[in-house]
């Protein structure tokens, strides 16, 4: 389960990087859409590895 945390630990921390330069380019509705699809992402891989 370790490795679970870990990877989803990267996924986010590049998710938050790209949200960054999106919102520092003024670009507020992609960022939001990267932090939907984040979300859901983490989610699926977390779910299906119950």
């Amino acid at each position: 389960m370790e490795d679970l945390y870990q990877k989803l630990y990267h996924m986010l921390f590049n998710v938050c990087t790209d949200c960054i330069d999106a919102l520092e380019e003024g670009e507020y509705a992609k960022a939001h859409s990267i932090l939907i699809q984040a979300q859901r992402t983490c989610e699926e891989e977390y779910i299906s590895r119950e």
